[in-house]
């Protein structure tokens, strides 16, 4: 459609009907005619009346109303707008200036838009005298009836001569000069004692007023767009606001601007109508100003007031007219679009009708929605499948039914449409959880985890992962069970909140009974919405540090079977798990169950792991069978490594059964087969095993290397080295380096010259336990960078170091006191200088005891500084190298000195019979037990140390 050409002058006939438009004042409209194009505005003239005057409103250039001035407005208005006329011009004056011209002059001659002037007649009867007979409005000087002296010469009166005044006007003169006797008579209007005059205000602070009114009664006395009005206040419950005019916005919607901006700064106004030009804007902004201004301009009508706009300059309203809601209306027709932001500040209960509106102008496209197209989806606009995990409050992932699981790259990702949940925090951004966040998941989980759940996608946006990579996320609405909607469940609970859309994004259907759900929330001030009360987040204990799980072990294996939830799966038989009941995460792993190794997460692949066959296979199985889930444990054991072992069983009731049987019978787990040496599997895992390998599934489809002869796994074996010790750790463990080990001093030329050439500045470097960086440290001869092994994760900005050429442990800021290692100095490539080992078969009290005070004392007095002779054994429980200590000349052992002395304690039989296991001769490790109970058995016996009050009781060890 083009723009329409510039108008021609209107010249109305000297009589005909019109429908008034607008009433300026009490003697003053604007009349309507029939327009000729389609959706273009009607024409329109100003008419005023022939012969009054009416009391003069306030303007621009006219700051107070006239007495009388507004009534006389209001009676006109209410007696006219929007109503049929009758009219009869009189005559007409070019609106640039110029002297009369005749009524009957024809449009040919007209250059120019004129003033009309003459008479309406409504209801058969002149509106200029109910006019005058109500007191409105003054007989014009010139318009008085010729008096019975006159003659046929000019009187002056601008009209032409008495004489030539036809019947019709003499009798007009005389009808207003009678009406407005009657109205002066009576007093009223104009004529009475004091009139009415008006002081017109415009309302500054917008929020104020909606505070204080929740409805007006106004009139619409000006149409910006077909959602902006200017209106003025005629009833309200606080008088100050009586006349007074402000900018509304009517709720729940917007319209294209009619009209160009008259300014270029700032931003353009907002595109309305999707992929339109701006001149179809235009159009289409004029045809919805044309629509409210026919149904809305000058009628008097309630408000109800809901809020104002970001400025707080003009307030949002919904308008309640006689015959329906005009929103709905510009919806229906396609003039206008739903403003999301202004709906928010409504009841969510008048909001649906506008959805259904819009949605049908969309469906017709009508209007503004002339080229829109519906989202166009990249898959399947219904998904029915099995959710596979939950990864936040938010979003999931689906198994779709009938898809074979055979990679990550088959599941659907997809987030709840227009639902935001708190984030969860990141450790390596350090960012905390936001409140809520563990809640709002956790509820998600138990609402969906493992269970068939059916996806209505609404659309799909591109979701930025990283700089220049994005992610196609789809969002819908998922159901599963009776719940129909487990987002609006989120909400109701106080768990989540509604999306801010923007007004041209896609959102959910039923977004506004989302919004609903979450104003109840807020008004029952659930979960987010709760006001005046700090959130407190429950602390979990980790126990997923060995030395925690260790300790804590036994209380797990005494707790029977215990219900936990699988928070992450490693591999098919490996998980980290919560522990409701003791509140806290521990590693378990089924018991006698090798699991292949799956592929590296991206972190593994940077350390060169692997993947095993079928580790994949078996690790999909783990995420579909007990990811997220709530299962069964009982715990029997912990591994060096802090994994706690144990039996897991999945499902209830009859369904009830061991994972790990599922696992091996379907071949992606074997039995360990040193459990099947010693008999120590069930026998029906190993048959199951048994039954797999013979059916050549999982695992066993893989042709098997033959078996070959190979020597044993080598067993310590005794040997003596004379060393020094660098550094103490309590009485029984300790750092040594070996005498005349050329290693030693070729370390330290290395770090001097890493230092010569680095300085002593820190430098950026990743801080991840047991990486070996390049620590500072000051010996007393000024700093220097030594090799250090990262120990405990990093706080407050400080990490605690191992000096691995030395022994001893410190806590040095990370940005000062850290820089990457050359990769040539890795431990890899250069092993520790310092060894680490413990006495054999020896236990003594920690630090914080007077006995293990006074027994690291007493090593260090035997040991210190000197020679030594080391005897080593083999690895410990811990993996430690087991030794005796002894001077260079020979004598005693200092693991007997101590022993005799009280301050340590013989290790138990089984710390003996393991040691003796791990060496390929056993019996000097028995020779020694046998030798250090003799020691013991004096010092019992002269109450010596630890011994001093008598037999300290077989619960003590547990404090060693």
């Amino acid at each position: 459609m083009s723009a329409p050409a510039a108008a021609k002058p209107v010249l109305l006939p000297q009589k005909g009907t019109a429908r008034v438009k607008n009433v300026m004042s009490g003697d003053t409209v604007i009349l309507w005619g029939k327009s000729s194009v389609p959706n273009q505005p009607p024409p329109q003239v100003q008419f005023t009346l022939e012969g009054l005057m009416a009391p003069r409103l306030a303007s621009k250039n006219y700051p107070n109303d006239d007495p009388g001035a507004f009534p006389s407005r209001e009676f006109l208005r209410q007696m006219l707008i929007g109503k049929m006329v009758t009219f009869e011009t009189t005559r007409r004056k070019p609106q640039g200036g110029g002297g009369v011209v005749a009524a009957t002059a024809g449009s040919d001659a007209a250059p120019q838009n004129y003033y009309h002037y003459g008479h309406i007649i409504f209801e058969n009867e002149n509106v200029a005298v109910r006019i005058l007979k109500n007191g409105h409005a003054k007989v014009r000087d010139d318009f008085s009836p010729p008096s019975s002296t006159d003659s046929s010469g000019d009187n002056g009166d601008s009209n032409g001569k008495n004489s030539d005044m036809s019947e019709q006007e003499v009798a007009y003169r005389k009808k207003f000069a009678e009406a407005q006797q009657e109205a002066i008579s009576a007093k009223v209007g104009i004529h009475a004692t004091g009139p009415l005059v008006r002081k017109p205000r415009n309302v500054e602070d917008a929020q104020s007023m909606v505070k204080k009114l929740k409805s007006v009664t106004a009139v619409v006395e000006y149409i910006f767009d077909g959602s902006r009005f200017r209106c003025q206040i005629t009833q309200a419950n606080d008088k100050e606001y009586i006349h007074s005019t402000f900018t509304l916005i009517l709720g729940g919607v917007v319209c294209p601007r009619s009209q160009r901006p008259t300014h270029t700064t700032g931003n353009p106004p907002p595109q309305i109508a999707p992929n339109a030009t701006p001149e179809q804007e235009l159009q289409m902004g004029a045809r919805a100003r044309l629509f409210v201004e026919e149904r809305l301009l000058q009628r008097e009508l309630t408000m109800v007031l809901h809020g104002t706009d970001k400025s707080g300059g003009a307030a949002v309203a919904t308008i309640q007219h006689p015959k329906g809601n005009i929103a709905v209306e510009l919806l229906k027709n396609g003039m206008g679009r739903i403003a999301d932001w202004s709906v928010r500040l409504m009841d969510p209960g008048v909001v649906p009708p506008l959805r259904i509106a819009e949605n049908n102008a969309k469906r017709g496209n009508l209007g503004v929605w002339a080229h829109w197209e519906a989202p166009k989806l990249s898959g399947a606009a219904e998904i029915v499948g099995t959710c596979v995990e939950v990864i936040s409050g938010d979003t999931l992932t689906i198994l779709p039914q009938g898809v074979l699981y055979d990679s990550e790259q088959v599941l659907q990702k997809i987030s709840l449409a227009s639902i935001r949940s708190p984030r969860l925090g990141s450790e390596r951004a350090g960012r905390a959880d936001e409140p809520y966040a563990v809640e709002c998941k956790e509820r998600l989980r138990v609402l969906c985890a493992g269970k068939q759940v059916k996806v209505l996608v609404h659309y799909e946006r591109d979701i930025p992962l990283a700089p220049e990579v994005t992610e196609k996320r789809r969002f819908g609405t998922v159901s599963v069970g009776k719940r129909s909607d487990v987002g609006e469940t989120l909400i109701q609970e106080g768990l989540a909140s509604t999306q801010r859309h923007r007004d041209d994004d896609e959102k959910s259907p039923r977004y506004d009974e989302l919004r609903a759900a979450e104003a109840v929330a807020k008004a029952a001030k659930k979960g987010i919405h709760v006001e005046g009360k700090e959130y407190k987040k429950n602390a979990i204990n980790d126990l997923t540090d060995p030395k925690k799980a260790k300790a804590y072990a036994e209380s797990l294996m005494r707790g029977g079977t215990l219900k936990v939830v699988v928070e992450f799966v490693f591999n098919g038989a490996r998980f980290k798990v919560f522990v409701p009941s003791e509140n806290c995460y521990i590693m378990f792993a089924p018991n006698s169950v090798r699991c292949p190794q799956p592929s590296p997460s991206a972190a593994g692949a940077k350390q060169g792991k692997k993947a095993e066959p079928f580790g994949d296979a078996a690790k999909r199985h783990a995420r579909l069978s007990v990811l997220q889930r709530t299962v069964e444990i009982s715990c029997t054991g912990v591994t060096n490594g802090g994994i706690i072992t144990g039996v897991l069983y999945v499902g209830q009731g009859p369904q009830r059964r061991d994972y790990s049987l599922e696992l091996v019978a379907a071949g992606l787990a074997s039995v360990d087969q040193r459990k099947i040496d010693y008999g120590e599997a069930p026998k029906y895992l190993v048959d199951a095993h048994n039954k797999a390998k013979n059916g050549k599934l999982g695992v066993w489809s893989i042709e098997q290397a033959a078996p070959t002869e190979k020597a044993p796994t080598e067993k310590s074996k005794v040997k003596s080295v004379k060393i020094s010790l660098s550094e103490i750790r309590s009485g029984s463990h300790f750092f040594y380096t070996v005498v005349d080990d050329d290693s030693s001093k070729a370390m330290e030329e290395s770090m001097k010259t890493f230092t010569e050439a680095n300085g002593t500045d820190g430098a950026p470097c990743e801080v991840k336990v047991n990486r070996v960086v390049a620590a500072l440290f000051d010996d007393g001869n000024g700093k220097s960078w030594y090799r250090a092994k990262v120990a405990e994760r990093p706080a407050d900005g400080k990490v605690a170091v191992l000096f691995i050429d030395h022994g001893n442990v410190a806590t040095v800021p990370v940005a000062t006191h850290l820089r990457p290692l050359d990769d040539a100095l890795q431990s890899d490539k250069i092993p520790a200088v310092a060894k680490e080992a413990v006495l054999a078969l020896v236990t003594t009290r920690s630090l914080q005891t007077d006995e293990g005070h006074d027994a690291a004392t007493m090593l260090q007095s035997l040991a210190w500084g000197k020679e030594l002779t080391c005897t080593m054994y083999g690895p410990d429980d811990d993996n430690k190298m087991a030794v005796t200590l002894a001077d260079a000349s020979g004598g005693e052992t200092i693991n007997e000195q101590l022993v005799a002395a009280g301050l340590a304690r013989v290790a138990s039989r089984f710390a003996v019979t393991g040691l003796a296991r791990r060496m390929s001769d056993g019996g000097p490790a028995i020779e020694l037990s046998s030798t250090l109970n003799k020691a013991q058995g004096i010092a019992r016996k002269t109450r010596s140390g630890m011994w001093r009050y008598g037999d300290i009781g077989d619960e003590d060890p547990t404090d060693f």
